[in-house]
Formats: C-alpha cells, structure tokens, sequence
C-alpha cells in the first residue's frame, strides 16, 4: 500500500475514506501465470487512464505499478494468482466534493482458482434486471467501483436463482455483457460480440477476438438484440478472472459448448502460459 509491503490483516482504510462513501476508486483485476501477470503493462495504462477519467491523478507511474505488482507477486510466492491493483482517494475531506484528499495505490495478490465451477460444460445465465447505463450517464469506459453496483445486484439475484451470473442489456434494450464479464456468440462459423460503446472493451475480448482471428475465424461487432439469442449455436464470456468461459444456457436459450468456443478456450490457455505466440 503506497509503496510499502503491508500484512494482509494490517492492510486497512479509514471508515471515512471518500471512496468507501462516493465509489471514487478504479481498479484492475488480474491473473498471473507461471510467475507472469497477464498484459500487465496493459492493465496498469488502464488504471492509470480509469483515474484521469474519474478526475484523480495515481501518485505512481505506470513503471511504478508495474513494479509494485512484479514485487508483490514475488513476495507472495504464488505461480498462479490473481492481481488486484486499487487507486482510491483518501479519507481528508467527506462530501460529495474532495478533490484535494489523497490518492492511495494498494496492490494486493491472492490465490484464486477458475471463476466458475465446471466452467468446461458451459455457465447457465438468467436476465438481469439492471442495464448498462448510456455514456452520457457514467464514465463506462472507466474501471471504477461504482460501475460494479448493479454487477454486484445483478449476480447476487442470479446466484440467488441457481444460476451462475446474469445477462445484462444496455440502455437501449441491446445485449451488453455478463456482470463481470464480455460475452460472444457464434453463428455459421462467425463470432458475434456487441460493440463496446456502453462497456468495458475487456482486455481479455481483445485477446479472444485476435486470438479467433488468428484462426481464421470471422469476427462481427455489432448491434445484439436480445431477440437473435435463440439464433446462436454457442455462446462464451471473456474476462481475466473468468478467462474464456463457455455458456450452456440464458434463460431458456441453450447452447452447447462446440468447436469454437473449445479453441479458443484451448488457445486463450497456451497463451497465457507461454506456450503460443500472439502479437497484442
């Protein structure tokens, strides 16, 4: 936390810390493989511009998330793990306005196994009562914190229904995404994935998307509207703690996991283990 290495029990905010009250925090979520954080220097530029979106400025350079995360990984001994890296403001000043308060970088590192269970025989997803707000609403292209409010209602009430996660529209009734992760659908050979206008551009969608290409797999983003669901033969989710993540069902639409959705789970996994080249 701010440039020094903190117990996991010592590391604390303050009850009042601003971002605690009004969601002023960004961050990333992240794995490492084999000793090696996934598009690392990636996620740090998208930490660092989620900020400037937000308004704040990280008293750390990109080159000093990049080490911090190296250091934390290191000192936690783990090979495989997710890395999560948090910039918040502080605790000074409580109210709407607090841009004088400080900024706080904490980089923490745990073990953190697949995202689903038996995620392989594909996740079954229901319909989420919450949609993706309009860019002239919230700052969606940023990673914040208060982003994830009606991801965390939405999966909850999922969950709370026996499914795994939720399929969430956007503000024009357009299919936008799962609560925490892109999503992509096949038909006749092709993919299919909303444009990310409302939503996160994952870093894990564009790894899929050159990794499908690569293939020689055609790649189509567009406009989906929840009517086309049952006109799709396989669907999967991408995001780096759900990785490539086929879907066996949305609702009453179900899919079966197939050629597709198995090679790129195939080589989304070489990749991330060094075992496949790809130019990102």
């Amino acid at each position: 936390m701010d440039g020094e290495f903190v117990p996991w029990r010592d590391s604390k905010v303050h009850v009042l810390t601003h971002a605690l009250h009004y969601a002023s925090s960004v961050f990333e979520g992240e794995r490492a493989y084999s000793g090696k954080i996934f598009r690392s220097l990636d996620h740090s530029k998208r930490l660092h511009n989620s900020a400037e979106i937000m308004g704040f400025k990280i008293p750390f350079s990109v080159d000093q998330v990049e080490q911090a995360k190296t250091e934390a990984l290191a000192k936690s001994g783990l090979e495989s793990a997710y890395v999560r890296a948090l910039a918040w403001r502080g605790s000074e000043m409580m109210g709407v306005s607090a841009q004088n308060n400080t900024i706080h970088l904490a980089v923490a590192v745990w073990h953190w196994g697949d995202y689903f269970a038996d995620k392989m025989k594909g996740i079954r997803l229901t319909h989420a009562k919450w949609r993706r707000p309009a860019p002239d609403t919230a700052p969606c292209h940023a990673k914040a914190a208060g982003l994830y409010m009606i991801c965390t209602l939405s999966k909850h009430a999922a969950e709370r229904d026996g499914y795994a996660d939720a399929l969430m529209l956007d503000y024009r009734g357009q299919v936008a995404e799962a609560t925490g992760a892109n999503i992509f659908f096949v038909r006749d050979g092709a993919l299919h994935t909303p444009t990310p206008d409302c939503f996160l551009n994952g870093l894990t969608r564009q790894t899929a998307i050159k990794l499908a290409r690569e293939r020689g797999i055609e790649v189509i983003e567009r406009a989906i509207f929840p009517d086309e669901l049952s006109t799709f033969s396989e669907c999967f989710i991408t995001g780096s703690a759900a990785e490539i993540t086929p879907v066996a069902e949305i609702g009453e639409h179900v899919y079966k996991p197939g050629q597709i959705s198995e090679t790129l789970v195939n080589d989304y996994t070489a990749l991330v283990n060094g075992q496949l080249e790809l130019a990102l």
